[in-house]
């Protein structure tokens, strides 16, 4: 999901409480806080000798040891209202992916993919996953793509890796 879509989503849903479903049936603890929005610029080199570069809107949340057992959720009005007083210090680039970072003694810390969403009577659900690491540059590494990699593939030498 992209910025522009994430916060147009907040805005249709302001009335709503906010959750974070980081694996299937685990759900950030209502004591979370927003404490961080990061504009990263990504300028990569893949091991095809590949070069790329995109931004990404990443927002980190927070659990608050001291907040354990807090009845209510964040409201989609109150996280609107902080990704917008962000956008008026540091501009967004509204097609960047968004990413949600975030762990707690249970999971580790990483940037999880915003997969989908729920909205429920009272909630907006934002569902996320973990995405896997990949190899862009199958074709020039000669790694196929529904067999299993041989493991001299990318060995130094050839031409991979």
């Amino acid at each position: 999901m992209n910025t522009s879509d994430f916060i147009t989503l907040l805005a249709e849903h302001q009335g709503k409480s906010l959750v974070f479903e980081y694996a299937p049936g685990m759900l950030v603890g209502t004591n979370y806080h927003i404490t961080e929005v990061k504009h990263v610029t990504v300028d990569a080199v893949d091991c095809g000798a590949g070069t790329d570069s995109w931004k990404e809107t990443i927002i980190q949340l927070w659990e608050s040891p001291s907040e354990l057992g807090k009845p209510d959720y964040m409201s989609s009005y109150k996280a609107l209202g902080i990704l917008r007083k962000v956008g008026t210090m540091k501009s967004y680039e509204m097609d960047s992916q968004v990413r949600i970072e975030y762990g707690n003694a249970m999971f580790h810390t990483t940037q999880l993919h915003v997969t989908g969403f729920l909205a429920k009577e009272e909630q907006l659900v934002i569902q996320l996953a973990v995405q896997p690491t990949d190899c862009k540059a199958k074709d020039t590494c000669g790694v196929p793509e529904t067999v299993e990699a041989d493991s001299n593939a990318c060995a130094p030498g050839s031409g991979c890796c």
